[in-house]
């Protein structure tokens, strides 16, 4: 449990408080990649819980109908939404500079926004463009405002969440610049939690499971397939986890468990341990014993 006081922001305050604590009425969630899906649903969770919601995305015309959608989850004020790509430092000021004349404070940073492109080796702009938007939709974030969430945490309870992703984690084959750019979101995401483990703003990675979103097949009117569960279902699942003040927020699905998704993270790390070749889960020569073993292994 984290360690927070209204009088004390250092780790001797005397009140122990769930991460949850962060969405309370009157405070400011900062949520990128907030137009659509995942960060759209933690936005209406946020507005439902009565805080005041900063969306940030690229997409102008989906940003303008979210923010209608967000105020419905509160009262109609308390909204207000920024076109920028998060990819872009300069996009950051005016990012930081609207939200703070708006809203004074941030409370909660959910950095959300990221792009699912498919290419391989050769493409330039497959890799620039992933890499950019993913890890320095982070960056950028982080560097801007976690003095701004600092000087919140004096008064109030503030977390940061970070959007990763399992392809981060296991590292299946096909996507080479998605799966190294979440790899990366991790490792930032665990340093960023390491770094401020004295102090009181709790730090916690979403690692969403298949989940229906314009990146899945939402944004062309697919249906939902009964395998997916839908961003609603994820911000549900982030928010009972931080109540639990977990770091991990690793979502199954209505086709993945909990318990498949550690056994295929510790047969991804075995790779390493036992000297196999990598992505071994997905070779031929490995396949059966890949399965069998994950049949076996308790978690």
């Amino acid at each position: 449990m984290v360690q927070y006081s209204t009088v004390s922001s250092t780790p001797n305050a005397q009140l122990t408080m769930p991460a949850t604590d962060v969405f309370a009425a009157g405070s400011t969630a900062l949520v990128t990649g907030g137009a659509s899906g995942i960060g759209l649903a933690v936005a209406k969770l946020c507005r439902s819980k009565g805080m005041k919601v900063v969306l940030v995305d690229r997409n102008a015309d989906a940003l303008q109908q979210a923010e209608k959608d967000v105020a419905e989850a509160g009262s109609s004020d308390g909204v207000v939404s920024i076109v920028a790509d998060v990819s872009q430092q300069d996009d950051w000021k005016a990012i930081k500079d609207k939200a703070l004349s708006t809203f004074g404070s941030i409370e909660l940073l959910a950095l959300n926004a990221g792009t699912g492109s498919r290419g391989t080796w050769g493409d330039d702009d497959y890799f620039r463009v992933t890499l950019e938007t993913n890890i320095f939709g982070v960056v950028n974030g982080v560097n801007t405002f976690l003095p701004v969430v600092r000087d919140a945490a004096k008064t109030k309870p503030t977390a940061i969440v970070i959007t990763g992703s399992k392809q981060g984690i296991t590292n299946p084959p096909g996507n080479p610049a998605y799966n190294a750019s979440k790899a990366a979101v991790k490792t930032l995401a665990e340093h960023l939690s390491f770094d401020l483990k004295a102090e009181t703003t709790t730090v916690h990675l979403l690692v969403p499971g298949w989940t229906y979103t314009g990146l899945t097949g939402a944004a062309a009117g697919k249906d939902k397939p009964a395998g997916a569960w839908s961003a609603e279902q994820v911000a549900e699942f982030l928010y009972k986890k931080m109540g639990d003040d977990k770091f991990y927020v690793i979502c199954p699905d209505n086709d993945v468990t909990e318990a498949t998704d550690k056994k295929r993270m510790l047969w991804s790390v075995g790779d390493i341990v036992k000297e196999r070749p990598p992505l071994s889960r997905w070779r031929d020569e490995w396949k059966k014993e890949a399965e069998e073993t994950m049949a076996k292994t308790q978690v």
